[in-house]
Parts: C-alpha cells; sequence; structure tokens
C-alpha cells in the first residue's frame, strides 16, 4: 500500500516542504517518432508515458480512506481563497481514477447558485471539450471515458451565443511540476482548453496529491502551466 507523501522517488526539502526528486529533464529534442494522430512522438511524450504510468499506478493504489483525508485537505485551502470565496463561475472536474474529489465544492457551488462549469468533451473532435453549466448531479451523465459529465441538455457557451468565462479553474493532473506545468493522460483535452482566449482572465489551479509534485516535468511546445498548485500540505503560487 502507497501512503500519500512516501516515494519511490528521494525528497528533496525546498521552501520547508518536500519535493519528489526524479531524473526527468525538460526535453527539446524532437526525433522523428510516430505517435497517434500521425503527429510525432518526441522524446519528452516517451519520458511522459513513463511518468504517467507510474503515477497513475501509485494513485490508484490509494485506500478510499486516504483519498477522502487528502481532497478534504485540499478542498479546505481552496475553500479559504478569496479567489473561490469571490467566484462566481467556476470551471471543476469530475474526479476519475482516485484524482482529488472536487465533488463537495461543486455541491456548494450548487448549493450558492454559482455558475457551476463541467467540460463535456466532443465525441466527434478528440482532444476538445466544451464546457456546460449544471445545477445539481441530475445533470449529470456517463460520457466519453466513463467520466460523468454535463447531459446534452445542460447549455453550452455555443447554446449562449458566447463563450463562459470561469472566474477559477481547478485542473486535474497526473503531475504538476514547479513551475506550474502539468502531466495529464495524454489527450491535450485541457492544454487546448487552457489556451482559450476566455481563460485569459480566470485563476487557474491544479489540484492533486503532494506525491504527484515533481520538481521538473518534460514538456512540449503545447503545455500550457497552471499558476498555483493545490495539495493536501500546501498551494503554491508560481505566477
Amino acid at each position: 500500500m502507497f501512503r500519500l507523501g512516501d516515494g519511490e522517488f528521494s525528497p528533496s526539502i525546498r521552501g520547508g516542504h518536500s519535493i519528489h526528486k526524479i531524473t526527468a529533464q525538460r526535453v527539446r529534442g524532437r526525433p522523428e517518432i510516430k505517435r497517434f494522430g500521425g503527429e510525432k512522438m518526441t522524446d519528452a511524450s516517451q519520458e511522459k508515458d513513463r511518468l504517467r504510468k507510474s503515477l497513475v499506478e501509485r494513485r490508484m493504489a490509494l485506500t478510499s480512506e486516504e483519498v477522502a483525508r487528502a481532497s478534504q485537505a485540499v478542498a479546505e485551502r481552496i475553500r479559504a481563497l478569496p479567489e473561490w470565496k469571490n467566484a462566481w463561475s467556476v470551471l471543476l472536474y469530475w474526479p476519475i481514477k482516485n484524482e482529488v474529489d472536487t465533488r463537495p465544492l461543486l455541491e456548494e457551488l450548487w448549493a450558492r447558485g454559482a455558475n457551476a462549469l463541467l467540460p463535456r468533451c466532443r465525441p466527434e473532435q478528440p482532444g476538445f471539450m466544451d464546457l456546460c453549466a449544471c445545477s445539481c448531479e441530475e445533470d449529470l451523465t456517463e460520457g466519453s471515458f466513463n467520466i460523468m459529465e454535463p447531459a446534452a441538455c445542460c447549455a453550452t457557451s455555443e447554446d449562449s451565443g458566447e463563450p463562459f468565462v470561469p472566474d477559477l479553474v481547478l485542473v486535474p493532473a497526473v503531475a504538476f511540476d514547479a513551475h506550474g506545468y502539468r502531466l495529464g493522460f495524454g489527450g491535450g483535452y485541457y492544454d487546448r482548453l487552457l489556451a482559450r482566449p476566455e481563460m485569459d482572465e480566470a485563476v487557474t489551479i491544479g489540484l492533486c496529491y503532494e506525491f504527484q509534485r515533481l520538481p521538473v516535468l518534460p514538456t512540449n511546445a503545447w503545455d500550457e502551466p497552471v499558476q498555483a498548485v493545490c495539495t493536501e500540505r500546501e498551494l503554491k503560487w508560481f505566477r
């Protein structure tokens, strides 16, 4: 059984908290190895695949009690932020594979009548998501990748004629590094989402467990960083 904060990577103390060391470095070379969709796999992409497998396995080994305890600590840090207290429109995610649980925060938004947004994948356009407003769990249905997402009856930005502009965005990941770069599942969904013009004014905060924080992640030119990362131990701002 893995424990939160126990690492297969050696701990390094920085600023009073531990960050796990790995051997990954930011890689800029692009050898021509084919990737899905006709894209070329880079050294960075190969290293991401290796890290993704290791960290997802570790996260899946967490007990339900460990997930609940850490998720509660993360939620308390988010609740203390003025960015949360003052936000009217918030984009969250529905947790899968033992991700930090955002459902209590989602229920709070519903209770206070805020504009709660969840992403919905476009089946006809892999890699892209629509932002949809939802007001209760009954608005959700199982969608792409077996993730609960807003049903077809929920309004999208296209329905309103203008993009939804969230004040705050809570972002999932397999890992985040000390610069705010994230490692996801490899589909590019959140990189495309965070690059949208309507995200320019949003506060973006990544949520993860402490063991998912790494000093450096291999990156590609299209990778989009978040402004802060919140774990069960602390919230760290990068910009």
